[in-house]
């Protein structure tokens, strides 16, 4: 079996720091390896992004769901299952776990659950948990300009809604498991490639 492997998380839980460190790890055991994330960089994830940042020209963020499902069903069919078929590891920093919490705060989460409900599962999702506060301090560090959902009320509404998430895909069988994102990210990683070993 060659695994599909998913790191998720709050913005500011480190999952691109993590899926970067994994994706290494792999490749120095010599295992082809591809990173990937969502939105994607093609042409429906750029409008995603573009709707993220607030852009007043975009869609506003009630379009969200149908548009990650495009992008998602877009990032299966070019990228994710061709990998998958020819032996490459994938790892993607988010899937539809991120549109399920997300989403979820502007569209009944059985709703964005339906839209997604047909694609591929994960065989590992790891779920990078931080509280919304060491979140928020991260993305402020960081700088730059912040997305829609990167202020503090909205990260602690999106922690809720991870946790209905998990309790929903661990009910239908999908192999989640959590990562504490507090300890610095070599203790992180240590835990990350653990749980990848066990798969």
């Amino acid at each position: 079996m060659t695994p599909f492997i998913v790191v998720e998380g709050l913005d500011g839980a480190g999952t691109t720091t993590q899926v970067d460190r994994l994706v290494a790890k792999l490749r120095a055991h010599g295992r082809e390896v591809m990173a990937t994330r969502e939105p994607t960089g093609r042409s429906v994830g750029r409008l995603v992004r573009r709707v993220l940042s607030g852009d007043p020209d975009f869609p506003s963020a009630r379009v969200l769901p149908w548009l990650f499902a495009a992008d998602r069903a877009d990032h299966l069919d070019a990228m994710i299952e061709p990998a998958l078929a020819a032996g490459v590891i994938v790892v993607s920093d988010r899937y539809y776990h991120s549109s399920l919490a997300y989403q979820s705060l502007v569209q009944p989460l059985a709703q964005v659950h339906a839209l997604n409900a047909t694609f591929r599962a994960p065989d590992l999702t790891v779920f990078v948990r931080v509280p919304p506060e060491v979140a928020l301090a991260r993305i402020e560090a960081r700088g730059g300009d912040r997305e829609i959902f990167e202020q503090l009320d909205q990260l602690k509404r999106i922690d809720e809604a991870y946790g209905r998430v998990i309790t929903l895909l661990r009910g239908l069988g999908q192999h989640i498991v959590e990562i504490d994102g507090t300890p610095d990210p070599d203790s992180v990683a240590r835990q990350i490639l653990e749980a990848v070993e066990a798969l």
